[in-house]
């Protein structure tokens, strides 16, 4: 069953249980799944599918980030959407995992001291490894503690 089918149902209860705001969220999330499998004209791999979820959490995120404070209604509404979003993104890796990961792809190239100039040939293989799985912005983070000066 695709994330679409899920999100679809998960809208009909939400339109039976009378809960307006989830209704609406779903619709959001579900004309961004539907716009990206029009866009891609055929079905969504799980990974776009993971992809537009994470990039509709985003979007609510900057919204809370940049909404002025005293907008309480605009913030409600993208924290209700971010939770409900949250439902069907799949788990993220943790920090153990993602190192993991980095350690793996240094022992493959053979890095036993990475610096920033290796930067790019690690990212290059780590990446496609954990792209959907991680937060981009954690794994750079991890990668770059590690670098020696």
């Amino acid at each position: 069953m695709s994330k679409i089918d899920t999100v679809r149902a998960a809208m009909m209860q939400a339109m039976k249980d009378k809960d307006k705001a989830r209704k609406d969220a779903l619709s959001l999330l579900l004309s961004a799944l539907k716009g990206k499998m029009i866009d891609k004209r055929e079905d969504l791999t799980e990974e776009e599918e993971n992809a537009v979820i994470f990039h509709e959490i985003k979007q609510a995120q900057e919204t809370i980030d940049t909404t002025p404070a005293d907008r309480t209604e605009i913030i409600e509404e993208a924290k209700l959407r971010m939770s409900v979003y949250s439902e069907f993104a799949p788990k993220l890796m943790d920090e153990a995992e993602i190192s993991k990961v980095i350690d793996e792809v240094l022992g493959e190239l053979s890095i036993t001291e990475p610096t920033g100039k290796d930067k790019g040939r690690i990212m290059k293989v780590l990446m496609p490894r954990v792209k959907g799985k991680a937060d981009g912005g954690l794994v750079n983070t991890l990668l770059t503690a590690r670098f020696k000066s």
